[in-house]
C-alpha cells in the first residue's frame, strides 16, 4: 500500500532532473506541478532560472503541460508566460487531470512524466496512472495550512521508504531536514 507514494525519483530541484536520461530513456512529456515545484506558493514570478530549464525541455522536443491544483487565472497566467498548456483546478490526486494532461501533450504514460513536491497530490496521482514519478524538494517553506499538515503524513512516509529501501537514504535525509518546522 506504501508503495503507491513512492517515487521513482527523490531529487532536491526541478535543477536536478536528468532531461538528457529521461529523453534516451523514452520519456516525451512533462507533466508539471506549479507550487513549490515551478515557484513559491501564491507566487506568479517565474525565476529565470526555471524559465530556462522549461525552454531547454521544450527544445529537447519534450512536450510539457502544468496541472495544478490552483485557481483557473493563476495557473492560465503561469501557463502563458511558460507558453505551455495547463489543467487548472486539478484536485489531484485524481485520475482525471492526469487524462487531461496526457491528452494536451499527446503521450502515453508509459513516455510521460510527473514532477512534483508532494506525495499526495503530484506523486501518488501519477503513480494511479503508471506515470514516471519524480518527488522535488518543495522551493519555499510557505504553503497552505492542510498542505503542512500533509507534509508531517509525508514525513513518516518517507522514512518508511527509506528504510524499506525505496528512496535512497540520502534523498529521505535531505527531504526531512529541508521539511523541518
Amino acid at each position: 500500500m506504501i508503495k503507491i507514494f513512492c517515487p521513482d525519483e527523490c531529487l532536491g530541484s526541478l535543477f536536478d532532473v536528468d532531461l538528457d536520461e529521461l529523453w534516451q530513456k523514452g520519456y516525451r512529456g512533462i507533466i508539471l506541478d506549479i507550487d513549490n515545484t515551478l515557484l513559491p506558493w501564491a507566487s506568479d514570478t517565474l525565476d529565470q532560472d526555471t524559465i530556462i530549464w522549461v525552454k531547454r525541455a521544450r527544445e529537447m522536443g519534450f512536450r510539457l503541460c502544468l496541472t495544478s491544483n490552483a485557481l483557473r487565472e493563476r495557473v492560465e497566467k503561469i501557463a502563458a508566460a511558460l507558453d505551455v498548456p495547463a489543467v487548472a483546478s486539478a484536485i489531484k490526486p485524481r485520475k482525471k487531470p492526469f487524462r487531461q494532461a496526457l491528452r494536451l501533450l499527446q503521450t502515453q504514460p508509459r513516455e510521460t512524466v510527473v514532477i512534483g513536491d508532494q506525495m499526495f497530490t503530484d506523486i501518488l496521482g501519477g503513480n494511479r496512472m503508471a506515470l514516471y514519478t519524480i518527488l522535488i524538494d518543495p522551493v519555499a517553506a510557505e504553503e497552505l495550512k492542510a498542505t503542512k499538515v500533509m507534509r508531517l503524513i509525508e514525513r513518516r512516509i518517507i522514512r518508511r521508504l527509506s528504510r524499506k529501501g525505496n528512496i535512497s537514504e540520502s534523498a529521505a535525509r535531505r527531504r526531512l531536514a529541508k521539511s523541518k518546522g
